[in-house]
Protein backbone atom coordinates (compact mmCIF):
# COMPACT_ATOMS: atom_id res chain seq x y z
CA UNK A 1 0.00 0.00 0.00
CA UNK A 2 1.24 3.53 -0.87
CA UNK A 3 2.01 5.84 2.44
CA UNK A 4 -0.10 8.04 3.71
CA UNK A 5 -0.25 11.16 1.93
CA UNK A 6 1.64 14.14 2.83
CA UNK A 7 -1.91 16.04 1.88
CA UNK A 8 -3.40 18.90 3.87
CA UNK A 9 -3.71 18.50 7.67
CA UNK A 10 -7.68 18.26 6.99
CA UNK A 11 -6.92 14.99 5.38
CA UNK A 12 -4.38 13.69 7.88
CA UNK A 13 -7.28 14.47 10.48
CA UNK A 14 -9.65 12.85 8.77
CA UNK A 15 -7.25 9.67 8.28
CA UNK A 16 -6.55 9.59 11.77
CA UNK A 17 -10.61 10.02 13.16
CA UNK A 18 -11.19 7.19 10.90
CA UNK A 19 -8.33 4.66 12.28
CA UNK A 20 -10.03 6.18 15.62
CA UNK A 21 -13.17 4.72 14.60
CA UNK A 22 -11.59 1.58 13.43
CA UNK A 23 -10.52 0.77 16.58
CA UNK A 24 -13.64 1.29 18.57
CA UNK A 25 -14.96 -0.98 15.52
CA UNK A 26 -12.64 -3.36 16.25
CA UNK A 27 -11.61 -3.62 12.19
CA UNK A 28 -8.24 -5.13 13.01
CA UNK A 29 -7.47 -5.52 9.27
CA UNK A 30 -8.56 -2.33 8.12
CA UNK A 31 -6.92 -0.63 11.03
CA UNK A 32 -3.82 -2.37 10.27
CA UNK A 33 -3.56 -1.12 6.55
CA UNK A 34 -3.67 2.87 8.36
CA UNK A 35 -0.69 2.09 10.41
CA UNK A 36 0.88 -0.33 7.79
CA UNK A 37 1.18 2.85 5.54
CA UNK A 38 2.64 5.13 8.45
CA UNK A 39 -0.34 6.04 10.56
CA UNK A 40 1.58 6.89 13.82
CA UNK A 41 0.76 4.10 16.84
CA UNK A 42 -0.09 6.64 19.60
CA UNK A 43 -1.69 9.43 18.52
CA UNK A 44 -4.63 10.41 20.88
CA UNK A 45 -8.07 12.01 20.28
CA UNK A 46 -9.70 14.90 21.90
CA UNK A 47 -10.20 12.81 25.38
CA UNK A 48 -6.80 11.75 25.04
CA UNK A 49 -7.47 8.32 24.54
CA UNK A 50 -5.01 6.34 22.26
CA UNK A 51 -6.57 3.66 19.56
CA UNK A 52 -5.25 1.35 21.65
CA UNK A 53 -7.41 2.41 24.58
CA UNK A 54 -11.01 1.93 21.96
CA UNK A 55 -9.74 -0.99 21.22
CA UNK A 56 -9.45 -2.36 24.64
CA UNK A 57 -12.49 -0.61 26.23
CA UNK A 58 -14.22 -1.72 23.41
CA UNK A 59 -13.46 -5.27 23.79
CA UNK A 60 -11.41 -5.88 20.51
CA UNK A 61 -9.09 -7.97 21.48
CA UNK A 62 -7.69 -8.88 17.70
CA UNK A 63 -7.80 -4.59 16.86
CA UNK A 64 -5.62 -3.92 20.55
CA UNK A 65 -3.57 -7.27 19.25
CA UNK A 66 -2.47 -5.38 16.29
CA UNK A 67 -1.56 -2.22 17.56
CA UNK A 68 0.22 -3.98 20.63
CA UNK A 69 2.57 -5.53 17.83
CA UNK A 70 3.43 -2.38 16.29
CA UNK A 71 4.47 -0.70 19.35
CA UNK A 72 1.24 0.94 20.80
CA UNK A 73 1.86 1.77 24.45
CA UNK A 74 -0.25 -0.14 26.84
CA UNK A 75 0.50 2.72 29.83
CA UNK A 76 -0.78 6.02 28.07
CA UNK A 77 -3.50 7.32 30.04
CA UNK A 78 -6.06 9.55 28.80
CA UNK A 79 -6.89 13.25 29.95
CA UNK A 80 -8.85 11.30 32.89
CA UNK A 81 -5.82 9.46 33.81
CA UNK A 82 -7.20 5.94 32.84
CA UNK A 83 -5.09 3.48 30.95
CA UNK A 84 -6.09 0.59 28.78
CA UNK A 85 -5.50 -1.91 31.32
CA UNK A 86 -8.03 0.80 33.56
CA UNK A 87 -10.75 0.43 30.86
CA UNK A 88 -10.70 -3.30 30.20
CA UNK A 89 -10.69 -3.87 34.05
CA UNK A 90 -14.06 -1.58 33.69
CA UNK A 91 -15.50 -3.28 31.46
CA UNK A 92 -14.60 -6.91 33.01
CA UNK A 93 -13.04 -8.11 29.67
CA UNK A 94 -10.24 -10.97 31.29
CA UNK A 95 -8.84 -11.64 27.49
CA UNK A 96 -8.01 -8.15 26.47
CA UNK A 97 -7.01 -7.51 30.99
CA UNK A 98 -4.73 -10.76 30.08
CA UNK A 99 -3.40 -9.20 26.57
CA UNK A 100 -2.53 -6.13 28.03
CA UNK A 101 -0.20 -7.23 30.72
CA UNK A 102 1.41 -9.75 28.49
CA UNK A 103 2.95 -6.79 26.15
CA UNK A 104 3.67 -4.60 29.54
CA UNK A 105 0.98 -2.81 31.24
CA UNK A 106 1.67 -1.80 34.26
CA UNK A 107 -0.34 -4.11 37.34
CA UNK A 108 0.81 -1.48 39.70
CA UNK A 109 -0.26 1.93 37.28
CA UNK A 110 -2.02 4.75 39.70
CA UNK A 111 -4.95 6.60 38.58
CA UNK A 112 -4.94 10.54 39.16
CA UNK A 113 -7.31 9.41 42.29
CA UNK A 114 -4.79 6.68 43.32
CA UNK A 115 -6.88 4.11 42.10
CA UNK A 116 -4.90 0.93 41.33
CA UNK A 117 -5.75 -1.56 38.14
CA UNK A 118 -6.65 -4.02 41.32
CA UNK A 119 -8.73 -1.39 43.36
CA UNK A 120 -10.74 -0.94 40.11
CA UNK A 121 -11.48 -4.46 39.52
CA UNK A 122 -12.52 -5.31 43.49
CA UNK A 123 -14.30 -2.25 43.52
CA UNK A 124 -16.49 -3.38 40.29
CA UNK A 125 -16.47 -7.03 41.98
CA UNK A 126 -14.46 -8.53 39.31
CA UNK A 127 -13.08 -11.72 41.27
CA UNK A 128 -11.12 -13.26 38.64
CA UNK A 129 -9.32 -10.21 37.84
CA UNK A 130 -8.46 -9.51 41.22
CA UNK A 131 -7.08 -13.22 41.15
CA UNK A 132 -5.35 -12.29 38.03
CA UNK A 133 -4.00 -8.85 38.72
CA UNK A 134 -2.67 -10.50 42.34
CA UNK A 135 -0.82 -13.35 40.49
CA UNK A 136 0.47 -10.55 38.01
CA UNK A 137 2.11 -8.54 41.00
CA UNK A 138 -0.91 -5.98 42.01
CA UNK A 139 -0.29 -4.78 45.25
CA UNK A 140 -3.14 -5.95 47.58
CA UNK A 141 -2.07 -3.07 50.26
CA UNK A 142 -2.63 -0.03 48.00
CA UNK A 143 -4.50 3.08 49.27
CA UNK A 144 -6.38 5.21 47.49
CA UNK A 145 -5.61 9.42 48.19
CA UNK A 146 -8.54 9.29 50.46
CA UNK A 147 -6.44 6.29 52.01
CA UNK A 148 -9.23 3.96 51.24
CA UNK A 149 -7.71 0.08 51.06
CA UNK A 150 -7.94 -1.92 48.10
CA UNK A 151 -10.72 -4.47 50.60
CA UNK A 152 -12.75 -1.16 51.41
CA UNK A 153 -13.20 0.48 48.42
CA UNK A 154 -14.54 -2.59 47.06
CA UNK A 155 -16.71 -2.90 50.49
CA UNK A 156 -17.95 0.57 49.86
CA UNK A 157 -19.07 -0.22 46.51
CA UNK A 158 -20.91 -3.59 47.40
CA UNK A 159 -18.54 -5.78 46.25
CA UNK A 160 -18.32 -8.44 49.32
CA UNK A 161 -16.79 -10.85 47.34
CA UNK A 162 -14.05 -9.40 46.80
CA UNK A 163 -13.35 -7.46 49.87
CA UNK A 164 -13.62 -11.03 51.31
CA UNK A 165 -10.93 -12.30 48.50
CA UNK A 166 -8.70 -9.68 49.38
CA UNK A 167 -8.95 -9.58 53.74
CA UNK A 168 -8.08 -13.08 53.20
CA UNK A 169 -5.01 -12.61 51.64
CA UNK A 170 -4.01 -10.00 54.49
CA UNK A 171 -1.40 -11.35 56.32
CA UNK A 172 -1.97 -11.93 60.09
CA UNK A 173 -1.60 -8.42 62.13
CA UNK A 174 -2.21 -6.24 58.99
Amino acid sequence: MPPLPSADAQTLRAVSQAAFDLARAGDAPRLQALLDRGLPINLRNEKGDTRLMLASYHGHREAAGTLLARGADPNLANDQGQSPLFGAIFKGDRPVVEQLLDHGADVKSVSPAGKTALMMAAMFGRTSLVELLLRRGADPHARDIQGLSVAQAARLMGASEAAELLERRRPAGG
